[in-house]
């Protein structure tokens, strides 16, 4: 005897699955974009507090792009190149941190250290050409270009194989995990956290 479908409930729950989804990939996207200029401008401003510098003025405003103004700065190579570092080394111990603690979410921080990896180490390859934002810096005091270039290299590969597989927790690929609500409500409210830690920094 086979039961009928009811086919208005199959569409909720249909709607419902695809709202989770997206709410997850945008949530995580908005997150993955704040926290790696949050992590990459801490990274400066730690480099200035270590060697004796004094930070004027943190730029992180969810509508702009970010940066870190140091007024008095007695080592800018160790500040400048402290951005990048901290900027794909912490998101790294964020990851291996939460896959031993909850490793049924650990994709998340996987998917933020992809992010940054690839964030940064396109920012410093490709940016060395034309001498953008840090680059300049990082030129102008005496690094020489290759190390640039190898910092891309060795990271934006990285990032983009951190990535791999990572889709069928999203709900995408061949074989698509269910999306986790948890997990999306966790993603939604660090994406709101973030929004309000830029506008409170904000800067711009």
């Amino acid at each position: 005897m086979f039961l009928p479908i009811d086919y208005h409930l199959l569409e909720l729950a249909t709607a419902q699955m695809r709202l989770t989804q997206s709410a997850l990939i945008l949530s995580t996207l908005l997150a993955s974009w704040l926290g790696m200029q949050a992590v990459h401008e801490l990274g400066h401003v730690l480099g200035a507090k270590f060697t004796g510098g004094r930070v004027a003025r943190v730029v992180l405003h969810p509508l702009t792009i970010s940066r870190t103004d140091v007024a008095e700065n007695p080592h800018p190579l160790i500040v400048v190149w402290s951005g990048p570092i901290c900027g794909v080394l912490l998101p790294l111990l964020l990851w291996a941190s939460v896959a031993k603690i909850i490793p049924k979410a650990a994709f998340l921080p996987r998917f933020f250290a992809g992010f940054c990896l690839l964030a940064n180490g396109l920012y410093i390859g490709i940016g060395s050409f034309d001498r953008v934002g840090d680059c300049g810096e990082m030129l102008k005091h005496g690094s020489p270009i290759w190390l640039l270039w190898s910092f891309g290299l060795l990271t934006a590969p990285f990032g983009l194989w951190l990535w791999h597989g990572l889709g069928s927790h999203f709900g995408w690929g061949s074989s698509p995990h269910e999306v986790n609500q948890t997990v999306t409500v966790a993603s939604l409210i660090i994406a709101c956290a973030l929004i309000a830690l830029s506008l409170i920094i904000g800067g711009r």
